[in-house]
């Protein structure tokens, strides 16, 4: 298993945040979803193959979302708090560009935050994603009532030691998965949260609507959806690929909502992936310095250069501390660069 280190941050309503970073390479900041446990995902048989291929290339930023997994359970729950969630765990990491992964539900609170931080989304992924939730897309009125059904049945069946009830969204995730998978993931369901706060999350799930957002979206985008997706429908992934400006689309072969090891589909998802986010950070000539900087800007170069964190840097030059970061999200995108050490080399190199 590769190493992770968890750590926590506290949001601004007082919810403590686990997120864990893992692996080597340019950062990939991950939005969560509701079905995640940071530690219980390395064991897993559906997740653990994609942890260990996506941390080779890159250093990949994940968190647990308020009432899941190692985060606290006990939390005000909203669409608004889920991205404002994303923001503490990207500072309490010290990201300042980076390229931003939503799957699923994860998707959509993605969008939300590249809109509200175009300067500091690099690049955007999006994967078995919607921009509208279930009770916001085109369909009959009997649909409340199948919602209300499914929200009832998570509400009574999902903690029970049988698995039969949560046996239903299992096969609704990975319907070709084996045994051994629909297992795992029935005892996922049960042990990232407790069945009234899943409850409560799918009810906010259902009226997610960030299509007025996606046409926003300023960064280079990937969207990848299944073609026979039991779980979020196709022609939700096509919607948000034709709303986001020059986004491209792939279709990938497979009726799992998460891809599995096992068909030819899942390597073709992370050979779209990887070769997008491959160029994310464009060669620069050699010796380009801190060129192109202002002097301000590279009197900031150097004090990151000299191991200064931004409340130190705002110290020494009497700023505030959004001022030093608003300063270095400049710099990172002058620079194409996306971490501190990239940073550093440059500035070292001057």
């Amino acid at each position: 298993m590769v190493a992770q280190q968890i750590s926590f941050c506290t949001a601004a309503d007082g919810v403590r945040l686990a997120y864990a970073t893992a692996g080597k390479g340019p950062p990939l900041v991950m939005a969560a979803s509701w079905l995640t446990h940071l530690e219980y995902q390395w064991q897993s048989p559906v997740w653990r193959g994609w942890l260990e291929r996506m941390t080779r290339s890159h250093t990949l930023v994940r968190y647990d979302s308020r009432g899941c997994g190692l985060s606290d359970w006990d939390a005000a729950l909203s669409f608004d708090a889920w991205v404002e969630d994303l923001e503490t765990v990207v500072n309490a990491a010290g990201l300042e560009r980076f390229p931003l992964l939503g799957m699923s539900q994860g998707a959509p609170v993605a969008i939300a935050y590249a809109v509200r931080h175009p300067e500091r989304v690099s690049r955007l992924v999006l994967g078995g994603a919607y921009a509208r939730g279930f009770l916001k897309r085109d369909s009959p009125p009997q649909q409340r009532e199948e919602a209300e059904t499914m929200r009832k049945l998570i509400e009574i069946g999902w903690g029970k030691e049988n698995p039969a009830f949560r046996q239903f969204f299992t096969t609704q995730f990975i319907p070709g998965g084996t045994p051994e998978q629909h297992q795992w993931f029935n005892e996922l369901a049960r042990v990232c949260t407790a069945p009234h706060i899943a409850a409560r999350f799918f009810s906010v799930l259902l009226e997610i609507d960030v299509s007025t957002l996606a046409p926003r979206i300023a960064c280079p985008t990937l969207v990848l959806h299944s073609q026979h997706d039991a779980r979020v429908p196709f022609e939700e992934g096509r919607l948000v690929a034709s709303l986001v400006p020059g986004a491209h689309f792939v279709s990938i072969d497979s009726r799992n909502h998460l891809l599995l090891e096992t068909e030819p589909g899942y390597e073709r998802w992370f050979g779209e992936v990887l070769g997008f986010l491959g160029d994310a950070a464009p060669a620069r000539a050699e010796g380009a310095g801190l060129a192109g900087l202002t002097p301000r800007e590279r009197e900031l170069a150097q004090l990151i250069a000299q191991g200064l964190d931004n409340a130190q840097i705002a110290a020494r030059l009497e700023l505030s501390e959004k001022t030093v970061r608003n300063h270095i999200t400049s710099i990172f995108a002058k620079l194409e660069v996306e971490t501190r050490a990239q940073l550093i080399v440059l500035a070292l190199g001057k």
